[in-house]
């Protein structure tokens, strides 16, 4: 029994990632470097206060991550991610300027579950636009994501007249509360993020539902000739991937205390990329919410790499979109290798 659970989590599909994480990790804590903090050393990657920092920049783009994971596993794309996440945080935010019972310092359930609510609101009714433009007009998802990534930070543009809104102080308190850990570190965006996965992961592989998406990428027509509300799938995957990044909007807009129009410029190049990296295949019908996890965390770390390494930030998006395209090459080796032994 123990021999074949081992032999299960060796052959999982994530295995790689997490040997490159690990990989990774300890390259950066041999040649990072220590500093001396309050009289001990202290590797410059590996303690607390940076272990955390990468798993709260990883926890905004992994939310999304998920959700964009559902929707190529449905064979489909969405790159107005970044714009619902402005939208929703600058809407939010005007929305509790104008309620001053929820702009309270200390925080309240009112406050949390109100604002959270709009905020997630939002997003799902984005996410909904789009999945009902895709499946109904059948026009390829690519133009129309396009198309309401510009319109949704166009609104979010004119709504905030470009200007940076506040969130109210004591949601700020509640994203960055330290839950006993010592001053300076803050685990609910990791928090939220596993959960975020656990939930995906349980979505997708326990359920009927997560079951058609994969049907409907791997094959549509056949998926339809099974009888396979092919347009509500699609309207639905769309519809979760709006909601995710309406959780991570609030998420991090009370995080940082702001939000503004320019948030999440280019968010959607991360997104996809941590949903490809992390095992989505771009043709649909294969991909996990833990590889979505993993693979914003490899992105984080490659950009903390950089950083801690003292190389040259413009290289940056070169690396990363390296690791994008060595990504795709290797989903498609194995796949073509899978092929092979299946025809033997």
């Amino acid at each position: 029994m123990l021999r074949q659970r081992m032999a299960a989590l060796l052959n999982a599909p994530q295995i790689g990632l997490v040997g490159v994480i690990v990989t990774l990790g300890i390259l950066l804590s041999v040649f990072a470097g220590n500093f001396e903090k309050q009289g001990r050393t202290v590797n410059v990657f590996l303690n607390p206060d940076s272990l955390l920092q990468i798993g709260s920049d990883a926890s905004f783009f992994a939310i999304m991550a998920v959700g964009m994971t559902v929707v190529i596993i449905s064979g489909g794309i969405d790159l107005s991610v970044g714009s619902i996440y402005a939208l929703c945080g600058v809407l939010t935010a005007i929305f509790l300027r104008s309620q001053p019972a929820l702009t309270g310092e200390d925080p309240s359930f009112a406050q949390l579950s109100v604002s959270g609510a709009v905020c997630v609101g939002l997003g799902l009714a984005c996410g909904v636009l789009n999945g009902v433009l895709v499946s109904r007009l059948r026009v390829h998802p690519f133009i129309i994501t396009l198309g309401t990534m510009w319109v949704f930070r166009g609104i979010a543009f004119v709504a905030s007249k470009g200007l940076s809104i506040n969130f109210p102080e004591g949601l700020t308190g509640v994203l960055k509360a330290t839950l006993g850990l010592e001053k300076g570190l803050f685990p609910v965006p990791l928090l939220l993020m596993v959960l975020v996965t656990a939930l995906g992961a349980i979505y997708l592989g326990r359920t009927l539902w997560g079951r058609q998406v994969y049907a409907v990428g791997g094959n549509e027509e056949a998926s339809r000739y099974a009888g396979l509300p092919i347009a509500r799938i699609q309207t639905w995957v769309y519809a979760l991937n709006g909601l995710l990044a309406g959780v991570a909007a609030f998420a991090g807009s009370a995080f940082y205390g702001a939000a503004s129009s320019a948030d999440a410029t280019g968010y959607e190049l991360f997104v996809i990329a941590s949903a490809v990296v992390g095992g989505a295949s771009l043709i649909g019908g294969k991909g996990t919410a833990l590889g979505a996890m993993l693979g914003a965390l490899l992105i984080v770390m490659i950009r903390q790499a950089i950083r801690i390494l003292h190389f040259d930030q413009n290289y940056e998006s070169i690396v990363i979109g390296c690791a994008v395209v060595i990504a795709v090459v290797l989903d498609q080796a194995s796949g073509r290798f899978r092929m092979g032994r299946m025809a033997k």
